[in-house]
């Protein structure tokens, strides 16, 4: 595979009055083979690791590589003490990440994803420190997942959110958490409809925590995980823990029975139906079987 550089140029005020280049900071301080990771890049500026799914052509897709590629990301994160925040992204402008690869997933006739399928932090794997998703573009399906897995959530005006499962026959066992950061109606339709949300809604319903244009997002991430970093590390991961105390006592019963409610619609033809017509290009015929 050949590898790509990165390609864009962001500069903006890192104060003082002294303005940072992320593109000439990462390709002059970060060793060679992080930079060109790939389809998941490693990147760390000021104790802010950014972990970027490298695949624009296909929306950044979670294709296997992809999802390996974050795992190893993430525990990479959890074993760097100078790492303090981790920031998660996609690359390019049109896409945080559209979801599962359907094509992959089709040519495989997946049914239930396994435990290990992507990251879930705090289900399969435990993140102390805090996280960020700076969403640009679309974040749908598992892309939406990701997300919601983040601390905190900073998104691009262009930014669209969404749960597509239930239109194209899948299951959304992960979006228990979903009404714990949004009233459970609002949770009810955005898991019925497959509707998506732009950023201004997902503001205004607080699934997201801040709106930027699109060219602001990479600095407005950068400066909040900074702020973040500059704390003391165990008070900001105490906090972090006891924000979520009240969710967790509730979450494995939860999961438990989300899993058993999804299990036949994951086992179901109409689930193989939905990313074979993808595949073939056609509108998907459902058989409520």
């Amino acid at each position: 595979m050949v590898a790509r550089m990165i390609r864009v140029s962001i500069f903006y005020q890192a104060g003082e009055g002294k303005t940072f280049d992320l593109d000439y900071y990462l390709n002059t301080h970060m060793p060679l083979a992080d930079r060109l990771l790939e389809p998941v890049r490693y990147e760390v500026v000021r104790g802010v690791v950014w972990l970027t799914i490298d695949r624009p052509e296909a929306r950044n897709a979670l294709s296997k590589a992809v999802r390996d590629g974050l795992f190893a990301g993430v525990r990479r994160f959890n074993a760097d003490d100078t790492a303090k925040v981790l920031v998660l992204t996609g690359a390019g402008d049109r896409a945080f990440c559209a979801g599962a690869d359907l094509k992959e997933m089709a040519d495989s006739s997946l049914t239930v994803p396994p435990p290990d399928f992507l990251p879930q932090f705090g289900r399969n794997i435990d993140v102390a420190k805090p996280t960020i998703a700076a969403v640009n573009g679309v974040a749908y399906a598992g892309g939406f997942l990701l997300a919601q897995n983040c601390d905190l959530c900073v998104a691009a005006e262009s930014a669209r959110f969404a749960v597509t499962e239930a239109r194209v026959g899948r299951g959304s066992p992960w979006a228990v958490p979903l009404s714990w950061l949004v009233p459970p109606r609002i949770a009810m339709q955005i898991l019925l409809t497959g509707d998506p949300l732009s950023a201004a809604r997902a503001y205004e319903i607080g699934l997201v925590n801040q709106v930027v244009p699109d060219a602001e997002l990479v600095p407005a991430v950068q400066a909040l995980a900074e702020r973040i970093a500059a704390n003391a590390p165990l008070s900001v991961m105490a906090a972090k823990r006891t924000v979520y105390l009240a969710l967790q006592h509730r979450l494995d019963d939860a999961f438990a029975a989300a899993d058993e409610i999804w299990a036949p619609v994951y086992h179901s033809a109409d689930a193989q139906e939905g990313p074979a017509a993808f595949r073939d290009k056609r509108r998907p015929v459902w058989t409520g079987r």
